[in-house]
């Protein structure tokens, strides 16, 4: 073992130590030890029991606790306070400037135990009002967790897009005589995806890198491999102009869907094909979006004609599910009707946290009626936008929603969401979201899964199930446009539609600029074939309602 990696193991028990509150004095020996052999030259390794206790800073009991590690591999203390730590709150003792007892703090008060968890709570602004923190340092924590993932090796798709556009207008602009364009998960706007991919013509390996100002390698199949600053990888495909419209179909193409058609054409020919609408009029099927060439349904659809016409940002008239100040939101009521309205949208549905999220700000029923009552004062002044009365009402652990019937009747409609125990079981989860979509008060089910993209697993709901409740029981359910969430997932929206239940892109907006998520739930409910006429708040206000009604 080398020095540094055995002081590392000490300065992980002393933040541990920190972590749990244990002997103050025993966290600084430990931290003294981590700094001093840390800078020794000579191999500690190497060192007898005589030699390691005569080190300034370290002493009989830690150089025991070498050797041990040494000799061993383990260190038995450290091993006691990993034991009782989540594997992500340890996790978190590797963010520069997050020490253990801000750690303490988003464990114990808000229940965050993985980095995860921990970017969401940063998102909705959960640690504004805790002891400790503040808006400064939410926003600084926020920087720093913004690509936490890069070492697991997946991304977002709402970060891999922003890195991509500026990637190719860079190219654009340094390369105009080159044709380069997205292709692969990215030009299908796959919810995650594992890297950059673009195609180009009209380049040589020498101009590429003179525009990008970055090393790349070629590996055997010719694709030019590098990264954003970011650390994202990018792969390039390279085609002749003449073969620019079958490699884009190929390259783009999820393996199920290519495979599909592959099978269905076994014999022709779809190479040298300039433009990608080619590929297509030569197997004579319209032409495909992007979005549904993920596996062989999107094909069938084609093969049937019934290919829809897909759902577009521009389509959603109103924005249902949002945060204020009421409770876990950064914008007031008034800022964030004021804003939805100036971007083009004809109605806003406030949904802040119910009393059962504590954590959140919930609101208790006092403080429900006033803002219901500043509402109706909103709405008496202004003219051609209107504002929903509205919750996102907490499950309750055995299905119960968070209110009294009495209180939920006056809402103009009701989001029903599950935010704690999300550790049950399949059977008891199905039980528990089944009793609360079967409440004649709720409208919409909200984030069904509860997952956090690439942080944390939904809950094991058996879709099905939970679908034809719905169904039954004329509840809407909500894909969650957070890009953290996209929650239900689109592979599940063709059963929805084909058992007749709406669903409706929530952008669950803590801020006003969180407006903007709609924009990601819309890319995803394409890749579910979801149309206007079959999205709940692309409809005008009075759809919306009579859409909900039971």
């Amino acid at each position: 073992m080398t020095n540094k990696s055995i002081a590392n193991h000490f300065r992980e028990l002393a933040q541990l130590m920190e972590l749990h509150q244990d002997n103050p004095f025993k966290i600084k020996s430990y931290h003294n030890a981590y700094m001093t052999l840390r800078k020794l030259d000579t191999p500690v390794a190497d060192m007898d029991l005589a030699e390691l206790a005569a080190l300034k800073g370290v002493g009989k009991a830690i150089a025991e606790k070498i050797r041990e590690l040494v000799d061993t591999g383990n260190m038995a203390t450290l091993q006691q306070f990993v034991d009782k730590t989540p594997p992500g709150v340890r996790d978190m003792l590797g963010i520069s400037g997050f020490g253990p007892k801000k750690i303490l703090t988003v464990w114990k008060e808000l229940g965050v135990e993985t980095i995860g968890e921990l970017l969401y709570a940063v998102n909705e602004n959960r640690l504004i009002e805790v002891k400790g923190f503040g808006v400064k340092t939410q926003e600084d924590l926020k920087t720093k967790l913004a690509y936490f993932k890069l070492s697991q090796g997946q991304f977002l798709y709402a970060t891999s897009e922003k890195t991509a556009q500026e990637l190719l207008a860079t190219l654009t602009r340094a390369l105009p005589q080159a044709r380069i364009a997205w292709t692969g998960a990215l030009r299908r706007a796959a919810p995650t995806l594992d890297k950059i991919e673009l195609l180009a013509s009209g380049v040589t390996a020498d101009e590429w890198a003179a525009a990008t100002g970055t090393e790349w390698t070629e590996s055997p199949q010719g694709i030019w491999i590098g990264q954003t600053e970011s650390e994202i990888p990018v792969w390039v495909y390279r085609c002749q102009p003449d073969e620019w419209g079958s490699k884009q179909f190929r390259y783009t193409a999820a393996q199920p869907f290519l495979q599909a058609f592959l099978q269905r054409h076994p014999d022709a020919d779809f190479k040298q094909l300039p433009d990608e609408a080619d590929v297509f009029a030569k197997a004579h099927l319209p032409y495909i979006p992007p979005a549904l060439r993920e596996d062989a349904w999107g094909l069938q659809l084609a093969i049937d004609n019934r290919l829809p016409e897909l759902v577009q940002p521009t389509d959603i008239r109103g924005v249902i599910h949002c945060h204020t100040t009421y409770s876990d939101g950064i914008h007031t009521l008034e800022q964030m009707a004021e804003y939805a309205q100036a971007q083009g949208y004809d109605y806003i549905g406030i949904t802040d946290h119910s009393k059962a999220a504590f954590y959140a700000n919930g609101l208790d029923e006092t403080r429900v009626l006033a803002q219901m009552a500043a509402i109706d004062q909103l709405n008496s002044q202004l003219t051609d936008f209107r504002i929903l009365k509205g919750i996102e009402c907490d499950i309750l652990a055995d299905g119960d929603l968070d209110y009294h019937d009495d209180l939920l009747a006056q809402f103009d409609f009701v989001i029903a969401s599950v935010h704690s125990n999300l550790r049950m079981d399949a059977d008891k989860a199905n039980r528990r979201l089944i009793r609360a979509i079967e409440n004649p008060y709720t409208h919409i089910l909200g984030h069904p899964t509860g997952r956090l993209l690439l942080s944390r697993p939904g809950y094991p709901i058996d879709h099905r199930l939970v679908i034809d409740a719905c169904a039954a029981n004329r509840v809407a359910i909500e894909l969650n446009a957070s890009p953290y969430r996209l929650d239900l997932d689109w592979t599940w929206i063709p059963y929805a539609l084909e058992r007749g239940v709406a669903i409706s892109i929530n952008p669950d907006a803590h801020s006003r600029e969180g407006i903007h998520d709609i924009y990601y739930g819309t890319l995803a409910a394409q890749k579910g074939g979801l149309t206007a006429s079959q999205c709940l708040n692309a409809r005008d206000v009075a759809g919306f309602l009579q859409g909900l009604a039971k």
